[in-house]
């Protein structure tokens, strides 16, 4: 294809992407009720108002200036709507309702920042550089936008489940899918090599801390077949998991015993009979589903049943790996994600049975590495031999390589397709308990 053509092709795929996911995230914030649209459904986080502004006004301060040279509409709501916030510490925001501007101001403010993206994308070469200080392409800065909304409706999600039944409008959920009872056992993963990050070479997108391709030896191990379920935790729980000090690690234990943790926080107790808190209902436990925990609940549960977490490199070579030592794309191989080989891209609300999507295993027979719930592992998150930060979003890894953040890996149901790569990587604190994060546990 001659390259003006191609160039043609590359801008009106990126646009519309960019119009897709906006329709997702207009959808997602028509859930929540008029009235609780400034609610804090989470404490370590701002209140919805916020991210209703936060989404275009990322999307502006990346490009106006950067790419079009063009001067800011309205200075005081693109700083206030600039940063979400990751409080460590201890530390919550205590901002109150009218400390924010009006709804109606917010959504006159997404207005008109659409409005000026869209007649400057409509004519734009996504493949030039936009920037002779960056060097980035437009192409690239469409990408980040895209996708950081799409994080946004993943962690927005997780924010909406939060929030009381009657404060958001209800949703039909899909038939849940059956499957019958998984076999616990853990597959057996020979030594060999694991190749992580993508190439600075390469034409593929990736975030900064997937930069550049590394290469590890992984001494062999076994591993979980299926994430562990919420029957299986609920075994830990009744066994007095969360009530027995040697399983916790000093700061673990604190945060527990000062939080009043008892529980996973998606579960609730009825006259001695466990629920589910799923986005739209209360059911009762599922004991197939994966159970949604933080680091720290899912690191004691490790030390409880004798294994651990496994380690980043661990799990991707039981993800990505082959017997005849080459890497796949994908668990299952080189086929392009859809509901077939697993629960995620928005398919559902919920979770699905661990043992759901057989057609998605890995070459060495592991299930459900991808979506259904990220899987916690035992690696600090930390950049890759090579990092470099995006010049345009300084902060958007480093600040998180303070040694207080966990890599995840895999993808939860309401992770976008074009995330599931392989390089990518998503981090939380291991005392977050809000994610849609399960795992599964290894023996080195």
């Amino acid at each position: 294809m001659p390259t003006i053509e191609k160039d043609v092709a590359v801008g009106q795929h990126l646009l519309q992407r960019m119009l897709e996911a906006r329709r997702r995230s207009d959808a997602l914030f028509a859930l929540v009720k008029t009235e609780a649209i400034y609610d804090r459904p989470i404490p370590e986080r701002h209140r919805i108002i916020f991210y209703v502004g936060h989404l275009e006004a990322f999307d502006w301060n990346l490009l106006h200036e950067r790419a079009f040279g063009v001067k800011s509409l309205q200075p005081e709501l693109d700083r206030l709507f600039a940063f979400g916030i990751d409080p460590v510490g201890g530390g919550l925001p205590s901002d109150q309702p009218s400390d924010w501007p009006f709804i109606e101001t917010v959504r006159e403010y997404v207005r008109q920042i659409r409005a000026a993206l869209d007649e400057r994308l409509s004519t734009a070469a996504p493949a030039s550089s936009v920037s002779a200080r960056d060097g980035f392409s437009l192409a690239t800065l469409l990408n980040v936008a895209i996708e950081h909304r799409l994080m946004h409706l993943e962690t927005l999600a997780y924010m909406f489940h939060q929030l009381p039944l009657d404060r958001k409008i209800r949703q039909e959920s899909s038939a849940p899918l059956l499957a019958p009872a998984p076999e616990f056992q853990m597959v057996s993963i020979p030594a060999g090599t694991a190749t992580l990050g993508l190439s600075r070479n390469s034409e593929e997108f990736g975030w900064d801390n997937e930069f550049e391709r590394y290469t590890v030896d992984v001494p062999s191990f076994e591993i979980d077949k299926y994430m562990v379920t919420n029957a299986q935790y609920l075994d830990f729980v009744n066994a007095g998991g969360y009530e027995n000090r040697s399983l916790w690690n000093d700061d673990d234990w604190t945060w527990k015993a000062e939080s009043g943790i008892t529980q996973p926080v998606f579960w609730t107790k009825r006259n001695d009979a466990w629920f589910y808190r799923t986005m739209f209902d209360g059911i009762p436990l599922r004991p197939n589903w994966p159970v949604y925990v933080s680091h720290a609940e899912a690191s004691a549960y490790a030390k409880w049943a004798g294994k651990s977490l496994p380690t980043e490199e661990q799990w991707h070579r039981a993800a990505y790996a082959s017997p005849d030592s080459t890497e796949r794309s994908y668990p299952w191989g080189r086929y392009a994600p859809d509901s077939s080989l697993g629960n995620f891209d928005f398919a559902h609300w919920d979770p699905t049975p661990v043992n759901g999507h057989p057609l998605g295993q890995s070459a060495f027979g592991v299930h459900g590495l991808l979506g259904n719930g990220w899987e916690w592992t035992a690696t600090i998150f930390r950049p890759f031999p090579g990092f470099e930060p995006f010049p345009f979003y300084r902060g958007y890894s480093a600040d998180f390589f303070d040694g207080k953040h966990f890599v995840m890996k895999g993808g939860s149901v309401r992770t976008a397709a074009c995330m599931l790569r392989s390089s990518f990587r998503n981090w939380f604190q291991p005392h977050y308990q809000y994610v849609y994060a399960g795992f599964r546990c290894v023996n080195s």
